[in-house]
């Protein structure tokens, strides 16, 4: 078995088969002079959405989607896709940058607070009142006798 192997990796470089295997190193000039101009297009599209006033996401989903994949094929073309932290830290901070509100909880205006807890208060109230009412109450039957 072992003298299988090597038989067979010497054939692969002898034959000059083994060179078709090395990966090339990553272009990172390639790589980040192609992504500065997808994210240059994916900033001009977000700054009309109003990203500074709360989430923007339902309205950039498919801007942000084509940042992702322009940045996808950059870091393939380059070789830096097995570099995974060259594409995570551009989306970092474009998260950073653009998303920072979406996680944040806002508490509702007064007015639903209040139409939401009045009805509860009020039937809370008035509850005891409507059964002594109920339990209390005698109506007198036809027929019968009064003692």
């Amino acid at each position: 078995m072992v003298l299988t192997v090597s038989l067979v990796l010497l054939i692969f470089v002898r034959t000059g088969l083994a060179a078709k295997f090395v990966i090339p190193t990553c272009d990172r000039y390639m790589f980040d002079s192609n992504v500065d101009n997808c994210l240059s297009d994916f900033n001009r599209s977000v700054e009309t959405s109003g990203y500074q006033d709360g989430c923007p996401w339902p309205a950039v989903k498919r801007v942000y989607n084509k940042l992702k994949h322009c940045v996808d094929d950059w870091a393939k073309e380059s070789w830096c896709s097995g570099r995974g932290f060259l594409v995570d830290k551009i989306f970092l901070k474009v998260h950073e940058t653009y998303f920072s509100f979406c996680g944040q909880v806002h508490d509702p205006p007064l007015t639903t607070v209040i139409m939401l807890i009045a009805p509860v208060v009020i039937a809370t109230l008035f509850l005891p009142l409507l059964c002594h009412g109920l339990t209390t109450y005698n109506i007198e039957m036809p027929g019968r006798l009064g003692l």
